[in-house]
């Protein structure tokens, strides 16, 4: 998709996954390195050789030159790669740009049209811009660590490191719309990326619960929230955990098999499952309580495995999903069947990682080489550049447009979490959306909290809804009835980009597959997203997200030492692929308007959130080291926790990687005997103590409330972040330099905020630019305005319940 385009890679650790995603879709990445290697090299998880495993997941398909920005001849060459780039990554602070003297006024000088992306933890400006901090401290942060863990002990993070994961990714999306943006208005770009940001996008419906709700959400351990009731869905299984709702209607599809073991009386046979629900709230009496149901679940699972029941699962429809470790997954035959693994070798050993992260008709994605050895290819890109100077890739003629999305028309057939939300970046930077619903089938998120207004819950009142699909247009299609296709085939033709989320087989039922849209829209984009793919003996497997966090591993990586899993929060998964789709579709935008062709693209939530534990399943195969939940503290440096503070249910985060942090903490906490001990100059020698040195920090922050604690540590170069909900966040006054919440007004909710997008652009504002729709708020507007149909015409659909 994106071949002539050449991108500058001068991340460390917090970036790097970004240009991995454009280099796996044909971009030509080059890792500028100092002398000594990008620091990137130097982060585990490590092989006893003490190379980077990390690094070796996300450096694939790039070439490597070696640059030394410390001297003048270093600086000169590096300026000759951006004038024939087209993005430049970096990460910091303060980068190995700024650190050398080197803006992006400089970048712009010899490139006027050079794509800048710059990943810092908090924004490239503001209060909090010169602020340490790692991905704990950010969890912490952004709201996510707030919401993970139980009631009665510290929030949690995910313990595989996940926030620079998040922001890397999204910096591939942020580098399109960039690149769009330069298009559309001939000048260069400066894409300031907040890993914060990226962190309070993983929070979902809580992002901006408490203005919406008039309190926050708060963490549950494992209980997750189904409709009204709340359900714990983690049990033992025999050979670890396994992730399902023990509900009436599963009861009924597995009878036979529980029968069969033992765990239910034949008398159950009689009862009808489907009505439980409803006769117990009607007060009947029934042959068995929730309570009995739950103890007969548990014992079924606990006689088979995860892959017996996963197995049991596909045969009787339900979804019974296995807590994956990162072996597992090497496992799964889903992933086998849809090659969903890339060898390489590490130091002699034979591995797979993740590979493709999606499937393209026209232009596929693909790894194309290893991760490369320092500085690899500094002769040949040398050469190339003294022997045939390069241009930036041509664009379009610049028509002057401020939003990138100007004129560009989405389909949205989404629903729910992933596909909403990653339709909603079209939206935020100009598009124009319409999504279908209906009153029979309505996005699920129309009926979950935050709720505004009184109960029950109508159309028009939940912010879940709201934060993924604001600036829309919405119409209702009643896809049952037939007279609906003819406008959805009307609506299809009329669209550059088509999305959809439904179960694998749908669009093929109504006649809407991409081979069908073709016909009628040969230059359309159509991805398609489901949670296994579109193909696979597993493709029809469906559920929560919390069956797909579990299925990918994150419910392994998530939790206490000493507990059963918990997992992230909510939908995790769902958090993960729009980084990906939002990607795909900018860059297959980018195709079709140098070639002309539109494509098919499928997008695999389960295999894009693999991505994310990539480094963690090399690992496993390299040094035996298996992943697993180690509450806030890392297997690599310390200390580093979650601890109380002053006040009800209070906390700081507290992480130390570097030797420096470790010194800073010791004058913090006045503790010059930790900075005599040599057993505690390392972090072994720390990791080995963590016990002793957690004591003394919470004894120091009891006496001080978050903030002060964050305060007082960050001055002095400790990495701290006070635990923030959505309350704190919207008071944070570096979201609020950064403008990172935009008010509407609601027809019904009235004035409601609604977060802004995870990146900034000097000079534009993206974002939400009007409320989310009411159900059918714009059925006149599509109907009649845009296809074409009379009032009367709109009248008779609507008494036919066509429009419905």
């Amino acid at each position: 998709m994106l071949e002539p385009y050449r991108i500058l890679d001068l991340t460390d650790h917090r970036g790097e996954l970004g240009p991995m995603i454009l280099a796996d879709l044909g971009a030509d990445v080059i890792r500028v390195e100092p002398p000594d290697g990008s620091e990137a090299r130097r982060r585990g998880p490590m092989t006893d050789a003490g190379a980077s495993l990390q690094f070796a997941v996300f450096n694939r398909n790039k070439r490597s030159v070696v640059l030394d920005l410390t001297s003048e001849v270093g600086r000169a060459g590096l300026l000759e790669f951006v004038a024939g780039a087209d993005i430049v990554f970096e990460s910091a602070p303060p980068g190995l740009l700024r650190a050398n003297g080197i803006t992006f006024d400089d970048l712009r000088a010899v490139n006027p049209r050079i794509v800048q992306v710059l990943i810092t933890p908090f924004g490239a400006d503001g209060p909090a811009a010169e602020r340490p901090a790692n991905d704990l401290t950010l969890s912490a942060m952004g709201g996510q660590a707030a919401l993970q863990g139980l009631p009665e002990r510290a929030p949690l993070r995910v313990s595989a490191p996940q926030v620079f994961r998040h922001t890397g990714a999204e910096a591939a999306p942020a580098a399109m719309i960039g690149l769009t943006r330069m298009q559309r208005t001939g000048e260069a770009q400066f894409v300031d990326l907040s890993a914060q940001c990226s962190a309070t996008w993983t929070t979902m419906n809580a992002m901006d619960a408490a203005e919406v709700q008039g309190f926050d959400f708060e963490r549950m351990g494992s209980t997750v929230q189904l409709g009204t009731a709340q359900v714990d869905p983690v049990f033992p299984c025999a050979d670890g955990h396994l992730v399902g709702v023990p509900s009436p209607v599963a009861l009924q599809s597995l009878l036979g098999h529980m029968l069969g073991d033992e765990v239910i009386d034949a008398a159950w046979l009689g009862e009808d499952w489907t009505t439980y629900a409803e006769r117990v709230l009607r007060g009947e009496d029934v042959i068995a309580t929730p309570e009995d149901i739950r103890e007969a679940f548990a014992a079924f699972f606990a006689k088979h495995t995860k892959a017996e029941l996963f197995a049991i699962g596909l045969e009787t429809d339900v979804t019974l999903a296995p807590v994956n470790t990162v072996t597992d997954l090497l496992q799964f035959e889903q992933l086998a069947v849809r090659e969903a693994w890339t060898a390489l070798e590490i130091e002699g050993t034979a591995a797979r990682v993740p590979g493709v992260f999606a499937r393209a008709s026209e232009s596929p994605a693909a790894v194309r080489s290893n991760a490369p050895t320092l500085g690899e290819h500094t002769d040949e890109l040398m050469d190339e550049l003294r022997n045939a100077a390069r241009a930036p890739a041509a664009a379009p003629e610049a028509d002057g447009a401020d939003a990138p999305f100007t004129g560009l028309k989405v389909l949205d057939l989404t629903w729910v979490i992933a596909g909403p939300s990653s339709v909603r970046y079209f939206a935020d930077h100009g598009a124009d959306v319409i999504k279908v619903e209906s009153e029979l089938r309505p996005d699920g998120l129309r009926q979950l909290g935050p709720v505004r207004g009184d109960l029950p819950i109508g159309w028009n009142q939940s912010h879940f809804y709201g934060e993924f699909n604001a600036g829309k247009r919405c119409v209702q299609l009643n896809l049952k009835h037939p007279d609906a296709l003819p406008l959805l085939r009307e609506l299809i033709a009329w669209a550059d980009v088509l999305i959809e989320n439904w179960a694998p087989g749908a669009t093929e039922r109504l006649g809407i597959h991409y081979e069908a849209n073709r016909e009628i829209n040969p230059r359309l984009v159509m991805l398609s997203t489901s949670l296994m793919g579109q193909t696979g003996p597993a493709r029809q497997v469906a559920g929560y997200g919390f069956h797909a966090g579990a299925m990918a591993g994150f419910y392994e990586v998530t939790g206490y030492a000493d507990t059963a899993p918990l997992g992230p929060w909510l939908a995790y998964t769902d958090v993960i692929a729009p980084h990906f789709i939002a990607a795909l579709v900018t860059s297959a935008l980018d195709h079709r308007r140098r070639t002309g062709q539109g494509q098919h693209i499928d997008a695999s939530q389960f295999e894009m959130a693999l991505q994310f534990l990539a480094p963690e399943i090399l690992d496993a195969q390299v040094t035996g080291r298996v992943a697993t939940r180690l509450g806030n503290r890392s297997s690599e440096a310390a200390p580093q926790g979650i601890y109380r503070c002053e006040g009800e249910d209070a906390w700081v985060a507290v992480a130390i990687e570097t030797e420096s942090e470790w010194e800073a903490l010791c004058g913090a906490l006045g503790r010059d005997a930790w900075r005599a001990d040599a057993a505690l100059r390392t972090a072994a020698g720390r990791l080995a103590q963590h016990d002793a040195l957690d004591a003394v920090i919470a004894e120091w922050t009891i006496s001080r409330t978050p903030a002060a604690a964050m305060d007082e540590l960050t001055a002095l170069g400790v990495p701290a972040g006070a635990v923030q909900r959505s309350s704190d966040l919207a008071r944070d006054p570096q979201y609020a330099h950064r403008q990172f919440h935009h008010v509407h007004e609601h027809p019904v909710m009235g004035e409601v905020p609604y977060a802004g997008t995870q990146f900034r652009i000097p000079g534009y504002r993206g974002g939400p630019r009007g409320p989310a729709p009411m159900l059918g708020e714009h059925n006149r507007e599509v109907l009649g305005e845009l296809l074409g149909l009379s009032d009367e015409a709109i009248d008779a659909a609507i008494e036919r319940g066509v429009v419905q």
